[in-house]
């Protein structure tokens, strides 16, 4: 058995691959066009023809774009933490910016900017920006209020305050935002490049889909599926080292 792979996750592969791979013998008797369910020999081909080039374009677009979220939801966060005013006139926006479809940015983003990377970016932002700043703010506001009164004790400069008691105490709810986010951003990227892109993941699928080729559509998903489970492992590998002090 692999390490750190458990049994019922195995299981569960090898039913499901079984599963498939009768369903595409089966397909032609059952009238389903034998190209709508390829075998996993079929999809293994298509595997080999994965180009490192669309990934890594795709993994830099998620990661540069979380990047910028994170900055922005965090100083965003802090303003509404600090400035009641401040709040009041930004948490509608942001529940606002939360509420409309990934689709209709996309269609913002075609109509707003020639760019295709910087639409592809101001996509992902606009949506996981606000994720960062909510998820963030409610960390923060979840911190003791006797440690608050405690730390305000030695009359710490603002920056101090922040560094030493809300940078820590809030570092558990970030590394989970970063798990939530990461997730939503590779959904979400893949829609984006959907429109206009001429690299990345979500290309490869918009071509497979016009060749009708669902052995390269699932080659490609399976691609996607494994980079998510890859960056969620190093994020909660950053999450054991920064967080020991807790065991």
């Amino acid at each position: 058995m692999m390490p750190g792979l458990p049994r019922e996750t195995i299981i569960s592969v090898v039913l499901f691959a079984t599963v498939w791979q009768i369903m595409s013998y089966l397909a032609p008797s059952l009238g389903i066009p034998a190209f709508a369910i390829p075998g996993l020999g079929r999809i293994a081909q298509s595997l080999t023809k994965i180009t490192p080039l669309d990934v890594a374009v795709t993994l830099g677009r998620v990661l540069l774009s979380l990047f910028v979220s994170f900055v922005i939801g965090m100083l965003v966060a802090v303003l509404m933490y600090v400035s009641g005013s401040i709040e009041r006139y930004l948490k509608p926006m942001i529940r606002i910016l939360m509420a409309v479809p990934v689709v209709s940015w996309i269609l913002f983003a075609v109509l707003w900017f020639k760019g295709v990377e910087f639409r592809i970016v101001f996509v992902l932002v606009v949506v996981c920006a606000p994720v960062f700043t909510v998820d963030a703010l409610d960390n923060m506001r979840d911190v003791s209020r006797d440690l608050k009164q405690m730390i305000r004790s030695f009359r710490p400069t603002p920056l101090q305050f922040f560094a030493k008691l809300m940078l820590p105490a809030i570092t558990p709810g970030i590394i989970t935002s970063w798990k939530i986010t990461l997730s939503l951003a590779i959904r979400v990227v893949t829609i984006a490049e959907l429109v206009g892109a001429v690299t990345g993941i979500g290309h490869q699928l918009s071509v497979a889909q016009e060749l009708f080729s669902v052995a390269d559509v699932f080659a490609w998903t399976f691609v996607l599926v494994v980079l998510l489970f890859i960056l969620e492992a190093l994020i909660v590998l950053l999450e054991t080292r920064a967080l020991r002090w807790r065991a």
